[in-house]
């Protein structure tokens, strides 16, 4: 446990006014620069680079897109070549070279509604398996892409017929430990969590936590299965342990009401998975530390494996603005720092210090 003397304090280094809405914004790998994604006043896409020099964010290039941008992911690009792959209002998935970022090296007509959410893996060095984006829409539908085939996604996840269409909010690949194995989980606007099995196309398993999911995360994309962080609109967010499903119960959860509104994202710590940060929609940021059960998993009545679930501790929070806080990004490189964006036009850098002795 971390002591009082050794509490991880949330400093807000940098912060920048912008001129338009920010969706998204990610560190670049490899660089002190990170990107902003977001919507001009006049309805056209904004994408911005910005460099962290002296103290500063400076802007490095700004590039109008013909729509909004909503969404973006390095997830499935080589460290050698960063690309970035974003969605946008429209429905189309492209896929830029940010030192030429006029015209995308990849495009597709993903969806025939907005991309709300994007997810890479297979790339960056990290995992085993081909490079995959995947994209959730609010035409209700869940699709694969592999950035080396052109046109058709190579998986496509959509309500089956019956049911009605919901709103996809957000996406996130796992499970990705060998070059076989990868799961996607989706989250809708009705609380329907749903994991899909991408090695045997199946639905592996689906929840409900009865209020709009906001994001959802995997502790670690590269490993089996560990834990899954899923936020909501109500405030709270769930951690389901995914080491041990049981038939008819599922997986074993903790959940915490986090924020006094909607918990807009979630984003582990990469040099630490039990270490996460929420957002939230007052403005706020939350630090969180996960902590195992003694043991994960139990018998049931009938002598079947159930799981455990754990607990978490609030680390450390900080009120940065009166306005959502709609993204957030830790530096896969440097520990403690990350970038977030929120709907004041702000985007902030931050450092959150002593994570190192977190334990």
């Amino acid at each position: 446990m971390s002591t009082p003397l050794s509490k991880p304090q949330i400093i807000a280094h940098i912060q920048k006014s912008l001129d338009y809405t920010v969706f998204d914004t990610k560190w670049i790998p490899c660089s002190a620069k990170f990107v902003c994604l977001g919507n001009s006043p006049r309805g056209t896409g904004v994408m911005q680079i910005y460099e962290v020099q002296h103290g500063e964010a400076q802007l490095v290039k700004e590039v109008t897109k013909p729509k909004p941008l909503k969404c973006g992911t390095f997830g499935a690009t080589s460290l050698q070549q960063r690309h970035l792959a974003t969605g946008d209002f429209d429905g189309n998935l492209h896929i830029w070279n940010l030192e030429v970022p006029d015209v995308p090296v990849y495009t597709a007509k993903a969806h025939t509604e907005i991309v709300n959410a994007i997810d890479g893996v297979g790339g960056l060095g990290i995992g085993d398996g081909a490079p995959e984006v995947v994209t959730g829409s609010r035409d209700g539908t869940v699709k694969v892409w592999d950035p080396r085939q052109k046109d058709s996604p190579v998986a496509n996840m959509e309500p089956t017929p019956g049911d009605s269409r919901r709103d996809c909010w957000t996406v996130a690949f796992g499970h990705s430990f060998n070059d076989q194995d990868r799961c996607v989980c989706a989250g809708f606007d009705n609380g329907d969590v749903k994991l899909f099995d991408l090695r045997n196309m199946s639905l592996r398993w689906e929840t409900n936590i009865r209020n709009g999911v906001c994001c959802l995360e995997f502790d670690r994309k590269d490993i089996d299965m560990n834990k899954l962080v899923v936020t909501s609109l109500e405030g709270k967010f769930h951690v389901f342990d995914l080491r041990t499903q049981h038939p008819i119960k599922g997986f074993a959860s903790v959940s915490e009401k986090a924020h006094k509104s909607t918990v807009w994202q979630v984003k582990h710590l990469p040099q630490n998975r039990d270490v996460f940060m929420t957002t939230g929609g007052a403005g706020n940021l939350h630090l969180w530390k996960y902590e195992y059960p003694a043991q994960r998993s139990k018998k049931d009545s009938d002598g079947v494996e159930m799981g455990v679930a754990g607990s978490v501790n609030l680390l450390q929070n900080v009120a940065l603005s009166t306005q959502p806080i709609t993204s957030l990004d830790w530096s896969p490189d440097k520990q403690g720092l990350c970038v977030c964006s929120s709907f004041d036009q702000s985007v902030r850098v931050l450092i959150v210090t002593k994570l190192s002795v977190v334990t």
